[in-house]
């Protein structure tokens, strides 16, 4: 039986590279940036003179060759937004970067005469990796003195949202005290209540944020000021894989004409996509602008956070499927970052892999992790947001074994927290991982709030759970050993557990 065919208006769009490029990612090192970057693995130095190379090649690659330029805002509050001139050899990925950025009116356009920043896409352009000692043919850099990006040897348009991400993290704190945040964010249509949804991709950051009960802010990057919260981006990318309409709605009706589709399957002769087809990867992507969602928020801007929500696809299959944090708790996590990288979100991940990954965006984050904790703190402090953590990933066992998280108990668990329900349920306390866990929830079975009820063998769910908080322990340590001693002691203690297992 052939998939419903969906629209033959859609650009889709077979890529070789299913993912990000992590390792291809470098900043210029220079005088003005140098002590604020918290350089690394992620943040890799290079030379000014390395980037303007490559980028005069890449611009020598174009002449004679048709371009494609689109102006457009980042930041929907007009207060903190910066202008971005991007420049594309491919006509479908200056078409994605239209949908996904916040388009100008003509009058807007009109004024548009020196952009903030200019981002070089040019995934023809293969770099000489071994003459500028970089990694591979890829390369993503940017030089936030001069206002320039490039991203060269690589076709997956991911790279250019995440560029201009990347910038945003720079300078809204550094310029406009503005924490930026990789979250979706929603918000209740009668009492304005706004949440965000903390995740790395995989998570359920676009779906879960995507709720017909509520309208949607955006889906993936937003800042906090003292205003509220306000998305970044005009546009949302969500994954489409196993795409249903019964259950994701809301994308599902959005992948019509406009919408660039990503690695999905189509059927040659009827022009029917087949959602499920994991031929190419299994992050296949569908990017399409936000008033494609029929319940989103015209203005793209909300109120203060009233909750935020840490999402985690724990492939040990331990985590509680819901928690609620303390202040420091919620700092501990938002410094730590755990989650799985899911297969095809990056080259070489074939199936989940546990990660720390800092403030759930790590590798957009350019500044020191204290400089956004710091912020966050501040922000919960002020204004009494609720914090808590959601795990989207196994029950019953570890990936493998175990299943995923069954989507309708993840929205239900949510819709509580959201609506106040579930503070009014006995919590218990969670020795191994520190957390307060729910005894009940509205629309879940209860059974399944504490996770070692899932499995059959307990002993193998003890032995899991304290592998997991040593991770958690040993990776503080060592990438934060000056963080202040009440954070330190919110996360895990697997001390509370040792002595216990077989």
């Amino acid at each position: 039986m052939r998939p419903k065919p969906i629209s033959r208006s859609v650009i889709c769009i077979p890529l070789k590279g299913p993912g990000r490029s992590p390792e291809d990612k470098f900043i210029v090192d220079s005088a003005g940036t140098h002590s604020r970057i918290h350089w690394g693995k992620v943040n890799r130095p290079v030379s000014r003179q390395v980037f303007n190379q490559i980028r005069e090649e890449m611009i020598r690659y174009l002449d004679g060759k048709e371009i494609f330029v689109f102006d457009g805002f980042a930041g929907a509050d007009p207060k903190y937004r910066r202008k971005f001139r991007i420049i594309n050899e491919k006509a479908w990925q200056n078409l994605f970067i239209h949908d996904l950025l916040i388009r100008p009116d003509q009058e807007e356009l009109e004024e548009f005469l020196n952009p903030d920043f200019t981002i070089l896409s040019v995934p023809g352009y293969k770099c000489d990796f071994r003459r500028f000692g970089i990694h591979s043919e890829a390369a993503i850099m940017i030089d936030y003195d001069a206002h320039q990006a490039i991203i060269a040897g690589t076709a997956y348009a991911g790279e250019i949202k995440k560029t201009v991400f990347s910038i945003m993290n720079y300078v809204l704190p550094v310029e406009n005290n503005v924490l930026p945040m990789h979250c979706s964010s929603n918000m209740d249509p009668v009492t304005g209540d706004t949440a965000v949804f903390f995740g790395l991709s995989g998570t359920g950051k676009t779906t879960l944020s995507a709720d017909p009960s509520r309208m949607l802010i955006g889906d993936d990057e937003h800042g906090w000021s003292r205003d509220g919260v306000f998305n970044i981006e005009g546009g949302c990318y969500a994954k489409c894989i196993d795409l249903k309409e019964e259950e994701q709605p809301e994308i599902f009706h959005a992948v019509k004409f406009g919408a660039v589709v990503e690695n999905v399957a189509v059927d040659p002769h009827t022009g029917a996509m087949d959602f499920s087809d994991r031929t190419l990867t299994e992050n296949t992507r569908v990017g399409y602008p936000l008033d494609f969602i029929t319940n989103s928020v015209a203005e793209e801007r909300g109120g203060i956070p009233k909750t935020v929500i840490f999402l985690t696809a724990d492939s040990f299959g331990v985590l509680p499927p819901i928690s609620r944090l303390s202040n420091e708790a919620a700092m501990y996590q938002f410094v730590t970052g755990f989650t799985a990288k899911l297969a095809g979100t990056e080259r070489g991940v074939k199936e989940p892999q546990p990660t720390f990954s800092t403030l759930f965006g790590e590798p957009f984050m350019p500044l020191k992790a204290e400089t956004y904790a710091r912020m966050l703190g501040e922000r919960l402090e002020k204004y009494g947001t609720k914090v808590y953590l959601v795990n989207t990933g196994w029950s019953g066992g570890p990936y493998g074994m175990g299943r995923r998280m069954k989507l309708s108990y993840t929205r239900a668990m949510i819709r509580a927290a959201l609506a106040g329900r579930l503070e009014k349920q006995e919590f218990v306390h969670d020795d191994l991982f520190n957390l307060d866990v729910p005894k009940a929830c509205p629309g879940v079975p209860a059974e399944i709030l504490n996770p070692r009820n899932t499995w059959k063998d307990k002993n193998a769910y003890d032995q899991q759970a304290l592998r997991l908080a040593e991770m958690f322990e040993k990776n503080f340590q060592e990438k934060y050993p000056d963080m202040p001693e009440e954070i330190v002691t919110a996360g895990p203690h697997p001390e509370a557990l040792e002595s216990k297992v077989v």
